[in-house]
């Protein structure tokens, strides 16, 4: 049985550790203290080295308790915040509302997923639950990028499939398809002139930039697909044509196809004005992370939907538009379904999550890997 204070103590004990992204040596640290501590084996991956960020992630493996053949089966959560993430001072109210006290973030995002994973490996060895391999994989950098799953050597994970502990919505439900993004840079080469005495010689790379965005379909593409530019640079002294614009943008869709389709067309509108106007273009775009999808009829959604409806909550599947950890480990051919956690308003200082679904987290974890022995 989930002991609820404990639960909440520990939680309110990790959103006060400062783990801001890139910042995460401390709560590493402290991470890894009580990894050891419950008996897993531990190691911190040197992705660090690659990213910059403060530690590595760490691939936490504690080993069966049975001889049955139990599957393997993994769990993640990141352990970075994102900015206003320093100095949380959380509280709870009368109905059970946990906040920080309004100048930060909480932290629910992602220490929420942390705290019910702790909670649910001290239920197991209490009760001495039978359980197979289970692995626990706490990344760093998630909040700038997935950055940390995405510089992790794919072998140091084992099991045959796993939850990631990371998206909005009540306990229970799942999210079971997010998109591939891609990001892009389109730089427009045009040429200078004096603006007052012969702007005519010139070529405004910040005009062709407008023309050029004007002529790409943007936003929503489709009830799959949005598209969107997130920054303009370029020019300087107004009394120079401007001869350098660079713009940044990025495409997403649960479709992979449509993320290639959606490009094509913003280069091609790229070239093609700059070819009317006498400019020249450089398009770079990059895959950051791979989408997934499931249905219910996949084994990795039917468990967890067994274990909510054991437990008597919601079992609903549904997409995102964001990117998380499982796009990372799908793409590295482990299962991975996103399980709802219960927080609210994240990366926001309205953050909040409730006693109960922080509770029913924990409960659920416990219940998937019950489940899983069952099978």
């Amino acid at each position: 049985m989930v002991s609820e204070s404990r639960l909440i103590e520990e939680f309110m004990e990790l959103v006060q550790i400062d783990s801001e992204t890139k910042q995460e040596r401390i709560i590493a640290d402290r991470l890894t203290e009580k990894l050891l501590a419950l008996g897993f084996t531990v190691i911190e991956d040197e992705s660090s080295l690659r990213t910059g960020h403060g530690a590595g992630n760490l691939i936490a493996t504690l080993p069966p308790n049975t001889n049955a053949p139990i599957p393997k089966i993994f769990f993640t959560s990141h352990m970075d915040t994102v900015k206003r993430g320093n100095g949380i001072k959380p509280v709870m109210d009368n109905e059970g509302w946990i906040t920080s006290e309004g100048d930060t973030i909480l932290g629910a995002d992602d220490k929420a997923g942390v705290a019910a994973l702790f909670e649910m490996i001290r239920v197991l060895q209490e009760q001495n639950i039978p359980h197979g391999q289970i692995q626990l994989v706490i990344t760093a950098g998630e909040e700038s990028g997935l950055m940390g799953a995405r510089a992790m050597d794919p072998g140091l994970l084992d099991a045959d499939f796993g939850y990631a502990l990371d998206s909005n919505g009540a306990v229970g439900t799942i999210a079971v398809a997010a998109p591939t993004q891609a990001r892009v840079v389109m730089e427009i080469y045009g040429k200078s002139a004096h603006a007052g005495v012969n702007p005519e010689d010139g070529i405004s790379a910040i005009q062709v930039a407008g023309k050029a965005i004007s002529r790409m379909k943007l936003g929503r593409i489709d009830h799959e697909t949005t598209a969107n530019i997130g920054k303009f640079e370029g020019g300087g002294a107004t009394n120079v044509v401007c001869d350098y614009a660079r713009l940044e943008a990025e495409a997403r869709s649960l479709v992979h196809e449509k993320v290639e389709v959606q490009l094509a067309a913003m280069k091609e509108s790229l070239e093609n004005t700059c070819a009317d106007f006498g400019a020249t273009a450089k398009f770079q775009s990059v895959i950051v992370y791979p989408g997934f999808k499931f249905t219910e009829e996949d084994a990795v959604v039917q468990l967890a939907q067994r274990a909510a409806a054991n437990l008597g909550l919601p079992n609903d599947i549904f997409h995102t538009g964001g990117g998380s950890d499982a796009n990372i480990f799908n793409g590295m051919g482990v299962p991975t379904a996103n399980l709802a956690v219960g927080y609210e308003e994240i990366h926001t200082t309205s953050e909040r999550i409730h006693r109960n679904e922080l509770i029913n987290a924990a409960r659920l974890v416990i219940e998937i890997v019950k489940e899983t022995a069952r099978q």
